[in-house]
């Protein structure tokens, strides 16, 4: 008697952005970045607040970010006024500003006892890690604006490269700039990053009344 073949069953698995939100991270705000920052001085917290400092005026992303080196912004006894690195992602070098609040709070991390003899900007906490990871700085954005009261599921690592340069574009207008920060070979990159047409279209909406 033959044995008719069943249909496999297979376990139904959630959707992995179940309840997540996937598009693009909101920059913060100029309020929510101060408001991180004072809660990071009161906790006396260096690291976080050099790493949170260096992110926003670096607009580096978050694989490049932690990698970064002592050598890369310290030199001569003290931090640059201006860095260059060559983007993982895109192998084309970028140049960035870091700015005398953010040298305040590089120089005062790197008189911590860790910072003895490291290589790297953000040494790892075990030996099997020279620096941390990109999930542990996932985790630490998630922290900082869960802080100020903002949702961790609308703000993540991206949040923080598109800050500074959200600013720059509401209050300059000069897209030309944004691009060449970012490092994008495209204006079509820099518009899509920015989410320009939406912002635009969305404040023209906003300022219509019926």
């Amino acid at each position: 008697m033959p044995i008719a073949n069943l249909p496999a069953i297979r376990a139904c698995r959630p959707a992995w952005n179940m309840g997540r939100v996937v598009g693009q991270k909101r920059p913060l705000l100029p309020k929510h970045v101060w408001a991180i920052r004072v809660r990071l001085e009161i906790a006396g917290n260096h690291r976080d607040l050099a790493l949170f400092n260096l992110a926003i005026d670096s607009k580096l992303r978050g694989c490049d970010l932690v990698k970064l080196k002592v050598a890369d912004v310290y030199a001569s006894g003290q931090v640059r006024e201006r860095a260059s690195i060559v983007q993982s992602k895109t192998q084309r070098p970028v140049r960035f500003e870091i700015t005398e609040g953010t040298r305040k709070s590089l120089s005062r991390w790197m008189e911590e006892p860790m910072m003895a003899g490291s290589e790297y900007l953000w040494p790892g906490r075990f030996h099997d890690r020279l620096h941390i990871s990109t999930r542990q700085y996932a985790r630490l954005v998630r922290d900082w604006v869960r802080s100020i009261g903002l949702d961790s599921t609308s703000y993540g690592t991206h949040s923080m490269c598109r800050t500074k340069v959200a600013h720059i574009y509401r209050k300059t207008g000069n897209l030309r700039a944004v691009q060449l920060l970012l490092g994008h070979t495209k204006m079509d990159s820099t518009v899509r990053y920015l989410g320009v047409e939406l912002e635009d279209a969305l404040a023209i909406s906003e300022s219509v009344e019926i």
